[in-house]
């Protein structure tokens, strides 16, 4: 078994620590917002599932790897908020998808286009941080 040297360690820390100021930034902002960073979790969830993948309770608590009742309890805030809504499927009545309403998309939309310039500008760092526990 290989032993991890100082350096590894180093490089593991400060991964670590660019990972964590940008979830500090992240959970900062959308405290300010009125929403808990798990609620904002799940609106990006439901709005960024991948292609072919219907937006229904079980995916986004696998997306967030939570179990099932807490991503229940999550979206019944966020229902009772006006951030989401439940709505029976077109093709199988039986299934229940989850959608953003307009306050969900514009609160979710700020808080990303937010996140995506705090990356932007914490990236250089990060992937610095990464290839640095990636030797060629």
């Amino acid at each position: 078994m290989k032993r991890l040297s100082l350096s590894d360690y180093q490089a593991l820390a400060e991964f670590r620590y660019q990972i964590r100021k940008f979830l500090r930034f992240s959970e900062q902002a959308v405290r300010e917002t009125g929403l808990e960073p798990g609620q904002y979790q799940l609106l990006l969830a439901i709005k960024g599932m991948p292609e072919g993948v219907r937006p229904r309770i079980r995916e986004v608590a696998n997306r967030l790897q939570i179990q099932h009742h807490s991503a229940v309890e999550l979206v019944n805030r966020l229902e009772a908020g006006g951030y989401v809504r439940r709505e029976r499927a077109e093709d199988d009545r039986r299934e229940v998808l989850l959608a953003l309403t307009p306050k969900g998309e514009r609160v979710l939309g700020e808080l990303a286009l937010h996140h995506h310039n705090e990356l932007r500008s914490a990236a250089p760092s990060l992937v610095a941080a990464l290839r640095r526990l990636m030797p060629e």
